[in-house]
């Protein structure tokens, strides 16, 4: 894939996962720990960095997070994890989120790009993987910030572009 492919696909991921990260840093402690709201806080990014986790593996079958997340999240009964994780946890995920997208987009190459994938009702190529991903991560971002909206009267501004670059 070429440099300014990689560039503007970062661009933009990045600035997903940093929308992300701003809205777990905005969450007020009683909302995040909140077990009795549905959808819970906490979960929804837990479960957006899981995925972003997963959907950066490869082979997918080999994939394991890292602790003290597990499988769990793949049971088809849809079974929340036992306790709540912390925002200290979720972030140190986070940043093992950013970074592994950021090492994919960087040394994808065009074989890569175009090698196709299937992962549950995903089937489409590595690029086009990374783009599903970049959406799933946004739509949960914007979910969160609702949540913040509708319950603290505030939530994070947009953010254009990833705060830092591919190659820094």
């Amino acid at each position: 894939m070429d440099q300014t492919t990689k560039d503007a696909v970062w661009s933009q991921f990045g600035a997903a996962i940093d929308m992300l990260e701003n809205a777990v840093n905005a969450c007020p402690d009683a909302l995040w720990g909140d077990r009795s709201r549905q959808p819970q806080y906490w979960y929804l990014v837990f479960h957006t960095l899981f995925w972003l986790d997963l959907y950066l593996s490869e082979p997918f079958e080999t994939f394991a997070p890292p602790a003290p997340y597990t499988l769990g999240e793949l049971d088809p009964a849809g079974v929340y994890p036992e306790r709540v994780y912390t925002k200290h946890e979720l972030k140190a995920y986070l940043v093992h989120g950013r970074d592994k997208c950021r090492e994919r987009i960087a040394t994808m190459t065009d074989e890569q790009a175009r090698s196709p994938w299937r992962l549950g009702s995903f089937d489409g190529t590595g690029l086009e993987l990374l783009l599903y991903n970049l959406r799933h991560v946004q739509h949960h971002s914007a979910q969160l910030n609702l949540i913040l909206r509708q319950t603290i009267d505030s939530a994070p501004r947009w953010v254009g572009r990833a705060g830092v670059e591919l190659g820094a």
